[in-house]
């Protein structure tokens, strides 16, 4: 865990900004207003059967493990106060059970590394812990485990088993010359579009009795040759709704055909949903 640097004579937070200080009274002084802000802020949102205080003792450790190992960074939440805030989150399951608790530790960075705590706090509260996944997100771990075409809130950015078996028969098929799977990002903003204003909109049954369904919008006009968006959903068949595996973007007609299988709808049959 990075610690500020402490001599006999100073404690440096961030040299550059001088932040430097005499003494742990004169470092918590100064950043006062923002601890105090960001405390009568966590016990606003805090709900009565959370974990209690009196019980913090027991995760001894967590901040450590949470700095060291993150599952998520977030920064330039404009939820909390206008500083430059980062919030490091990590998420501990208990096996057996499958209960879900959370620890939060919001910090300043020096330099990308953590050099003064704010506030931490262990949490088994998701509406508390979606209102500091807010801002920017810098450092995913499922992101990171999950293939570069991965685009945030698809199945495929959670290393779903299945989304990523049909992401990598996709590309297998695909043309060397196709677009570049690094550059899928860069192609992001057609995903909704294509879901919500789809061309084509095509429904096939797996050898497992999954119920796949590939929205399909053609972009072509305008580019330079052909440019297809293409968003492969899996159907929840009593709700009628659909959970996103995985969209990317082509120029490979030969592969948007093999997209063009099973049963054509039409787009006011469908009611979709953004993920899972």
């Amino acid at each position: 865990m990075a610690k500020p640097t402490i001599s006999k004579s100073k404690i440096v937070i961030d040299a550059d900004k001088g932040l430097t200080f005499k003494s742990e009274d004169e470092l918590f002084k100064h950043f006062k207003p923002e601890i105090d802000g960001l405390e009568d802020q966590y016990f606003k949102w805090k709900r009565k059967n959370d974990i209690l205080d009196e019980s913090f003792d027991q995760y001894e450790g967590c901040l450590e493990e949470t700095l060291e190992d993150p599952d998520e960074i977030w920064r330039d939440n404009e939820q909390l106060i206008d500083k430059p805030i980062t919030v490091y989150l990590k998420v501990y399951e208990d096996e057996e059970s499958g209960e879900v608790e959370y620890y939060i530790a919001l910090t300043y960075l020096t330099e990308d590394i953590p050099s003064f705590i704010y506030l931490h706090f262990p949490t088994n509260d998701l509406d508390l812990v979606e209102r500091y996944r807010d801002g920017e997100i810098v450092f995913s771990k499922a992101m990171s485990d999950a293939p570069t075409g991965a685009l945030d809130g698809d199945a495929l950015s959670e290393s779903d088993e299945f989304a990523l078996g049909l992401y990598e028969a996709m590309r297998v098929l695909q043309s060397s010359t196709d677009i570049p799977e690094s550059e899928y990002r860069d192609y992001e903003d057609y995903r909704e579009e294509t879901v919500e204003e789809a061309d084509e909109i095509w429904r096939r049954a797996d050898s497992m009795g999954n119920m796949l369904v590939t929205f399909i919008k053609d972009f072509s006009e305008g580019e330079e040759g052909e440019l297809f968006y293409l968003a492969v959903t899996l159907e929840d068949t009593p709700s009628n709704s659909h959970v996103l595996l995985f969209s990317f973007p082509t120029t490979d007609k030969s592969l948007v055909d093999r997209y063009r299988s099973g049963e054509n709808l039409h787009a006011e049959e469908v009611v979709q949903e953004s993920s899972h």
